[in-house]
């Protein structure tokens, strides 16, 4: 997908300042915000793609406009409306002031938790699916333009690397936003030399991108 989130190796946007002694969140509506997303997911309602898919798909103005977290309530607003959690005019007259019963038997209680922060599933999948490439191997990112979600970012397209490591078998992202089965594949440390990226400007080193069989295609 080709939406303003992705914009890796992009000029325009200044330096990345770390800052010091950074908390964990800067205002309690950003850990509220945190608990709500995990909270509503529990049971399996979206998968971790269709969330991400749901914070990428917006206009370039708006996601630009957005915090961290912003972009996480926007995300989430949408997920319960097309799971059929709330509707549309509830999440309207909710910011028009209006409030609502509690739930009777929350899926996410209190001493649930720390088990749910700390013990999150993890996304591996443990069958035997015979990888396409191996280590060592050189391969090209495939040049695309998808209009869904994908984890191929848009600088690597179309790039030469080498496939560092193995990293196991994993859902695919670009399928499982959608709903369209988890076509579980291979998932490789593909390392790219940053002068294949950015040509001369690229200033020494790699970059490590970990990307599926199917992003992948032999580099001739």
């Amino acid at each position: 997908m080709n939406g303003a989130h992705d914009m890796g190796g992009s000029h325009g946007f200044g330096p990345v300042v770390a800052e010091e002694n950074e908390p964990v969140f800067h205002a309690r509506w950003e850990a509220r915000a945190l608990a709500l997303t995990l909270a509503a997911g529990v049971g399996g309602r979206w998968n971790i793609d269709m969330s991400r898919f749901a914070r990428e798909d917006t206009a370039p103005a708006d996601y630009m406009s957005r915090s961290y977290y912003e972009t996480w309530l926007y995300g989430l607003e949408k997920l319960i409306v097309q799971q059929g959690m709330v509707r549309s005019q509830e999440v309207a007259d909710a910011l028009d002031g209006g409030s609502f019963e509690p739930v009777a038997e929350p899926r996410l209680t209190a001493e649930r938790v720390e088990v749910a922060m700390t013990a999150g599933p993890t996304n591996r999948i443990d069958i035997d699916v015979s990888p396409t490439y191996t280590v060592g191997q050189t391969v090209r990112a495939r040049a695309s333009a998808p209009r869904g979600h994908t984890r191929l970012p848009r600088y690597a397209r179309g790039h030469v690397g080498v496939i560092d490591r193995d990293h196991g078998v994993f859902p695919f992202p670009d399928t499982n936003a959608h709903g369209a089965g988890p076509k579980p594949q291979h998932v490789y440390s593909v390392r790219f030399d940053a002068a294949e990226l950015w040509g001369a400007d690229g200033q020494g080193g790699s970059v490590y991108v970990d990307l599926w069989d199917d992003h992948l295609e032999p580099a001739s």
